[in-house]
């Protein structure tokens, strides 16, 4: 096979039903996330909004990873870690093409969530996160609806990976 037939089998790969299936689902992710994060930014910067014993809309913003880890006021971290989150966005884009549908899935999910929270270290040099989880004065990390995908997709993942070994 030259190189020609290569190329074309690869684009033809590429341009799958469901690649273009698994590229919605990141494209949802991602504008569900836009959609949330605007909505609070807009109507919640202010306040604190409670909703019931357990759920707060509480704006914060974070400077570092998942769930506020790694937050510092270093420029240089905190560019290390967009450049890290960044390479891991395009190292799951690779994955997500070789993949098989059940893994495109898996994949699809984290990076809609990460390329959510990417766009926000871009643009506003921070993500920013709003459900409040808590019970009486104890509260979860605040997190976002990307950090939701992200985990979800990761937690999956690891189930999927522990079934295929057994």
């Amino acid at each position: 096979m030259n190189y020609n037939n290569k190329f074309k089998e690869k684009k033809n790969s590429f341009l799958k039903k469901e690649n273009i299936f698994i590229f919605l689902i990141i494209l949802f992710c991602v504008l569900l996330d836009r959609y949330t994060k605007n909505e609070v930014i807009i109507n919640f910067s202010e306040n604190v909004f409670f909703i019931n014993n357990f759920i707060n809309i509480d704006l914060i913003w974070n400077t570092g990873i998942g769930f506020g880890f790694l937050s510092t006021e270093s420029s240089l971290i905190y560019n290390l870690v967009s450049a890290l989150v960044g390479a891991v966005i395009v190292i799951l884009c690779y994955f997500t093409i070789i993949s098989e549908i059940k893994d495109k899935l898996i994949y699809a999910i984290i990076i809609g969530g990460a390329i959510g929270n990417f766009y926000d270290r871009l643009i506003f040099n921070a993500v920013p996160d709003f459900i409040d989880l808590h019970y009486d004065r104890y509260h979860w990390f605040t997190f976002n609806v990307a950090d939701i995908f992200i985990t979800l997709g990761i937690i999956i993942f690891l189930i999927n990976e522990f079934l295929k070994n057994k």
